[in-house]
């Protein structure tokens, strides 16, 4: 059993900005009510409190409260400065409740997970309607920030790490790739769970992703959960858990929000009607780990604990071996797949047309071309830019970000081609799905 929302337990107490700021923040210039993580330093004693209701009602894992403690997303507080402190202390916090229920319990472990949230900056959509191929944020901006908050969640006493809310799936593989710099610098690692975000009916994250492709492109972290959660109450994250539990050969998760929020921006499932549709996940054995997101609390996770008390757990199926490789689809390559097709003609050595519009700076029209390729059959689109008169890297990179804003283009995988290492790193921070590496 995973706790269920912080935010939710926190508007509870009707905390003034006073309280947001204490005394450490007194002078400080920016408003901070709304910033639930940094009472982690000046209400620590609200934070321990929603935690110990979590454990009572028999949440075996608890999430530490910094869901945007972030470098990134603390920007807006103007607390970048204190973002590994609030980690470092939200993590401590979690473990002192942790222990202290496992001490009154002590058949009964208790975990706690160290939460990084998105950000509320996107690594694959252009902020500017102008430009498509602008970005607010970087791939190494968003794996610094992640491995600076990773860096005080695991020495701060967190089991786990969860990178969650993914809605786009490139900002999580800067997160895993932040959070194994952090790893290595410290010399051990934590199990990772990686948490995706279902925003509609599509069965798609905001990048687009399927949920098959978004498990292709992080599967490579090796997580020992994977799961998703919020934008959808468990009604409607039904049909997506169980696609995921069928794809995912480790533990999978689900802590869906109290429903879809209503006309005042609530969240209106009860604890009782949520438990139904949660003991119905569990009885079809689609789920190893449960809890809630928005606009749930203590009588959620209680409702849960009662459902799925003695019901087996979900069976780690194996899969066999294959390539699996994503755009913002998935492709996937076994012993009985037919020949695979992969479009040349977006590569300045093969196709003079394409070259000479890169080398001129018609960016659209090489995009047209690559839409040509898809529409004409092309399974994959090999990308080179490899030619002396050009910037390779950064005609790479803005060609990659052009072609991730045409879903027409970017659902099937890219083959990133060149010679150069440099080159090829610059195609892989634009890319949410898993591409192939060619000519290295």
């Amino acid at each position: 059993m995973l706790d269920g929302a912080t935010g939710t337990l926190i508007q509870r107490y009707g905390l003034t900005e006073a309280d947001f700021r204490g005394e450490r923040f007194r002078a400080h210039t920016c408003d901070l009510r709304g910033d639930a993580d940094v009472l982690c330093l000046t209400r620590p004693d609200v934070i321990r409190a929603v935690h110990d209701a979590y454990l009572e009602a028999g949440a075996d894992i608890i999430s530490t409260d910094t869901f945007a403690a972030t470098r990134i997303a603390q920007a807006d507080y103007g607390l970048e400065e204190f973002v590994y402190e609030i980690n470092l202390e939200a993590a401590k916090i979690a473990r002192a409740a942790a222990d202290a229920a496992e001490a009154r319990e002590p058949s009964r472990p208790r975990f706690v997970v160290g939460s990084l949230g998105p950000t509320n900056k996107t690594a694959s959509i252009s902020p500017d309607v102008v430009d498509p191929a602008a970005r607010a944020v970087t791939f190494e901006e968003l794996a610094e920030a992640y491995a600076e908050s990773a860096r005080g969640l695991i020495l701060g006493g967190a089991d786990l790490l969860m990178v969650e809310t993914v809605f786009d799936v490139l900002n999580a593989k800067a997160a895993i790739f932040g959070i194994e710099g952090a790893f290595d610098e410290l010399g051990f690692e934590l199990p990772l769970w990686i948490s995706g975000t279902i925003t509609d009916a599509s069965g798609r994250t905001l990048s687009g992703h399927t949920v098959e492709a978004f498990w292709n492109a992080i599967r490579h972290a090796r997580p020992l959960i994977v799961g998703l959660n919020c934008a959808l109450g468990a009604r409607q994250l039904r049909a997506h858990v169980e696609e995921l539990s069928g794809l995912a050969d480790t533990f999978v998760a689900a802590h869906p929000n109290a429903g879809l929020p209503n006309e005042f921006g609530g969240y209106d499932e009860t604890p009782e009607t949520m438990a139904t549709v949660m003991r119905q996940f569990a009885e079809a054995g689609i789920v190893n780990v449960v809890g809630g997101c928005c606009g749930t609390g203590p009588g959620h996770v209680a409702a849960f604990a009662e459902a799925a008390r003695g019901l087996a757990p979900r069976v780690v199926p194996e899969r066999p071996r294959a390539l699996r490789l994503a755009g913002l689809e998935a492709l996937n390559v076994g012993e009985g797949s037919l020949f695979v097709n992969i479009g040349e003609r977006t590569n300045v050595s093969g196709s003079r047309a394409f070259a000479r519009r890169i080398v001129d700076g018609d960016y659209e029209g090489a995009v047209a071309i690559a839409t040509r390729q898809v529409d004409g059959g092309a399974q994959a689109i090999d990308v080179n830019m490899d030619e002396a008169m050009l910037d390779s890297e950064a005609a790479m990179t803005r060609f990659l970000n052009l072609v991730a804003s045409e879903p027409a283009i970017a659902k099937v995988p890219l083959v990133i081609d060149s010679s150069k290492w440099s080159v090829i790193e610059a195609g892989l921070r634009c890319i949410g799905g898993k591409p192939i590496v060619h000519s290295i």
